[in-house]
């Protein structure tokens, strides 16, 4: 996993409030007569360090700690169908490429007619798709769905053809016959300018995919 390169940042008014409590502490049980003054310093002191802990405590949430990356379960490949047309081979191959190099994705699956066409990036040992709960709904209503944080998703277990610990997924409707399935290895992930791009490549796809079987 990656190191939150802010932790270190993120500590500090924690640190130095509880290190200025824990020093006016000692001092005044070290002192056996308080004069007027230093009481007033005493007070101002507490009340400093409490305000470097509430500092802190609102830093967790306005800056929330960024979500880790972790290495996905399963063996880089790139699977195709071999009963595709060329043109649809290379069309995958290069919207595939644009979406793992330009993207978070991770992994991905275009299943469509109820065929596994694409695999390709961390691949599970799982490779038949059987289409879940979400993976009908999109088909159905062709909209997408982002699963922004997927273990805490009971669905997830339809997606079994993925790696196991995948973070995010975003199953994306090819017309009403298909899926473009991504998954990232870290939560929270996918930006709204991807989900545009994805999109766009995904209404490619399926334009393409529909060509060699109306015509």
């Amino acid at each position: 996993m990656s190191a939150d390169p802010n932790r270190i940042v993120r500590l500090l008014p924690l640190g130095a409030g509880s290190l200025g409590g824990l020093l006016l502490l000692i001092n005044r049980l070290s002192t056996p007569m308080l004069n007027p003054s230093q009481a007033r310093s005493d007070v101002v002191g507490v009340i400093l360090a409490g305000m470097l802990v509430c500092v802190w405590l609102i830093w967790q949430r306005i800056q929330p700690k960024s979500p880790e990356a972790v290495v996905l379960e399963g063996k880089e490949g790139f699977d195709l169908l071999d009963s595709l047309p060329q043109e649809i081979k290379t069309e995958l191959a290069w919207a595939s490429h644009l979406l793992l190099t330009n993207t978070v994705t991770q992994t991905m699956v275009v299943y469509y007619d109820r065929q596994v066409l694409l695999r390709r990036g961390i691949l599970s040992e799982q490779k038949e798709v059987k289409p879940g709960p979400i993976v009908e709904r999109v088909m159905q209503t062709q909209k997408p769905v982002y699963l922004v944080n997927l273990p805490l998703y009971p669905g997830r277990v339809e997606f079994d053809y993925l790696p196991a610990n995948t973070q995010g997924l975003i199953c994306q409707p090819l017309d009403d016959r298909g899926v473009l399935i991504l998954g990232a290895n870290i939560p929270r992930s996918y930006t709204k300018q991807d989900e545009n791009w994805v999109t766009g490549i995904a209404d490619k796809i399926a334009h393409s995919l529909s060509m060699p079987i109306n015509a």
